[in-house]
């Protein structure tokens, strides 16, 4: 995410695509990405066995999760995806819980420029040109946008009183055992 706050698109020369959501979203957007850059490499990161429909092996390698479990494989993984030099990186946020904390990481620790792509195949640049954006997405992945907001905010705002009468509760009931006891 090293291009944050720059709105300049780059040249595509090599593209990582995470395919953390449903699959059908990445075999929409894989032709797109072939027809307009023909000759850009694309490369996915997947959790998912076999590979989508539209997916070209002879136009990129697939990295897979399963292949990277431990501290030390993710170290590799990270070392093996920055050799590549990545300049533009997809990132599949459908609202499924599917490679959360992986495609963060590697948006992280990967300088390219990031391009999200939503449940409704729409896409944008995280960059500061889209901060509007940015924030909606993120309240609204955060139950903080619309109706929703206010019941969201209120069970935040409660559940601190619920987890203290909960505590005090037990320690009640744990007196009164060991003074009857």
């Amino acid at each position: 995410m090293r291009r944050f706050l720059s709105q300049r698109i780059p040249d595509f020369r090599r593209v990582l695509v995470i395919e953390s959501g449903s699959r059908y979203l990445l075999e929409d957007l894989l032709p797109g990405l072939y027809a307009h850059h023909p000759d850009v490499p694309v490369d996915l990161f997947t959790c998912y066995p076999g590979l989508p429909r539209t997916f070209r092996a002879d136009r990129g390698l697939v990295f897979r999760a399963s292949d990277y479990q431990g501290r030390p494989a993710r170290r590799r993984l990270y070392a093996e995806l920055s050799a590549r030099q990545y300049n533009i990186l997809g990132l599949i946020c459908s609202g499924e819980p599917i490679m959360t904390k992986w495609k963060w990481m590697v948006a992280a620790r990967i300088p390219a420029k990031v391009f999200v792509l939503n449940e409704n195949g729409d896409y944008f640049w995280l960059d500061r040109g889209n901060w509007r954006t940015v924030r909606h997405f993120v309240l609204f992945r955060a139950g903080l946008s619309g109706a929703g907001a206010v019941r969201t905010l209120g069970r935040l705002a409660l559940f601190p009183f619920t987890l203290l009468y909960l505590l005090l509760f037990a320690a009640i009931v744990h007196l009164k055992r060991k003074v009857h006891a």
